[in-house]
């Protein structure tokens, strides 16, 4: 018996991806409007702001090497029920918290969920994938999929908390909080329950430990290196919310710009999702990689370059080149690089649990984000934007090379 168990005993992908799906709704119904109840309805600034959504965004991905090897001890349907019930506590903590703290408490807790359940969804996916392709006969790569519906999710998000924030952000928060509950106990009857019994018996304890083999994954170096060289891609990402809209406030393209330019992203990623992993499946992963990230440092480039002005076609919606092309440049490129990085866990895993792993590299990007955005914004504040995106560019060419 392999790390995945009898073809028979693997979750299907028809209950797994409407699962990233509702999960990335009830997400972005919510966090797009943290920034604006906490600036309106709390009275905070904006160095508090940031300090929330920072601990929100780090208690999760930091948290997601542990969240992994939870999910490998205890199983998928235990670690997925445990992190819906934190969301759900934690969404339910911002509809009712009026003061700084308990706010901030609360958001981490959505974070800390999110480490419970994102590990094991994609420990599943790279389960059933793994089996998928192990007759040697590539198919299509499951975590396009993934991402194509996580996409739809975050389009979908804030559609429905727009149409809920005019009767309160506590319903929009209670609203999500009741639909993580209920997709956690769902997927805890739908999961067979052997799934973590067939995971965890393919695993050798290591010195006697199964948690210390399952931490086997921060030993192998080679892997450690791949981890952090394509952290690269989850701070590349990250600039769309950090460093591009400082750009567009800075050069007065308005609001109407910004939201452009994230559906622009969306609608690429929803469109182009599946062919452009059929390009990286001919391509084959060490070109994908290498190709993804160079058309991201492209991007980065191209920003640094053209700059974030334009002229203005409408009121309040400017065209600007400059970060037209860093958005569309990012997504060709996180959508060749993102699934065929996650694909090639399989290889550096064999047949351990895969939770461990996929948490290591998402604790990796999270501290990637982390180190990356705080030097970025120093080198924003004494060396001016341009500088932000040369290092950017710089960044993304050496994980091209070395991945």
């Amino acid at each position: 018996m392999n790390g995945t168990g009898s073809r028979r005993d693997l979750v299907p992908a028809s209950l797994l991806l409407p699962t990233q799906l509702v999960f990335n709704i009830g997400f972005y119904a919510v966090v797009p409007f943290l920034a604006l109840v906490m600036t309106e309805d709390l009275g905070l600034g904006a160095a508090a702001v940031g300090l929330v959504l920072g601990a929100r965004t780090f208690s999760q991905q930091g948290m997601f090497l542990l969240g992994g090897v939870i999910a490998d001890h205890w199983g998928p349907r235990r670690s997925i029920l445990t992190g819906c019930v934190i969301r759900a506590a934690g969404y339910l903590g911002l509809a009712t918290s009026e003061a700084f703290w308990p706010f901030m408490l609360s958001a981490v807790l959505t974070g800390i969920g999110g480490a419970f359940f994102s590990p094991a969804v994609e420990g599943l996916v790279g389960a059933l994938d793994r089996a998928r392709n192990a007759n040697g006969t590539p198919r299509r790569n499951l975590f396009a999929w993934l991402v194509l519906f996580g996409e739809v999710g975050a389009v979908t998000g804030p559609l429905i908390g727009i149409g809920l924030l005019p009767f309160g952000f506590p319903l929009v928060a209670i609203s999500a909080a009741c639909l993580f509950l209920a997709a956690g106990t769902a997927l805890w009857f739908l999961i067979p329950q052997h799934d973590a019994r067939a995971a965890n018996a393919a695993e050798p304890a290591v010195g006697g430990s199964m948690v210390r083999g399952a931490f086997a994954c921060g030993r192998d170096r080679r892997f450690v290196a791949f981890a952090g060289f394509f952290s690269v891609n989850l701070l590349a990402y990250n600039q769309l919310y950090f460093t591009l809209p400082l750009d567009l406030d800075q050069s007065g393209a308005g609001a109407g710009t910004l939201a452009f330019l994230f559906a622009l992203a969306s609608i690429l990623t929803i469109a182009l999702q599946l062919p452009m992993s059929a390009v990286a499946a001919r391509l084959g992963p060490a070109t994908a990689l290498r190709a993804g990230f160079a058309c991201i440092a492209l991007g980065f480039a191209a920003i640094a370059l053209l700059g974030s002005t334009g002229m203005h076609i409408v009121p309040e919606l400017a065209v600007t080149p400059g970060p037209a092309a860093l958005v569309v440049l990012l997504s060709l490129g996180h959508m060749l690089a993102g699934p065929a990085g996650m694909q090639q866990v399989h290889g550096f895993a064999g047949t351990r649990p895969l939770g461990a792993y996929y948490g290591l590299l998402a604790s990796c990007g999270g501290l990637a984000v982390l180190l990356g955005n705080s030097l970025i914004g120093v080198l924003r504040d004494t060396l001016g934007s341009a500088s932000g995106w040369m290092f950017l560019v710089l960044l993304t060419a050496v994980a091209a090379a070395f991945l």
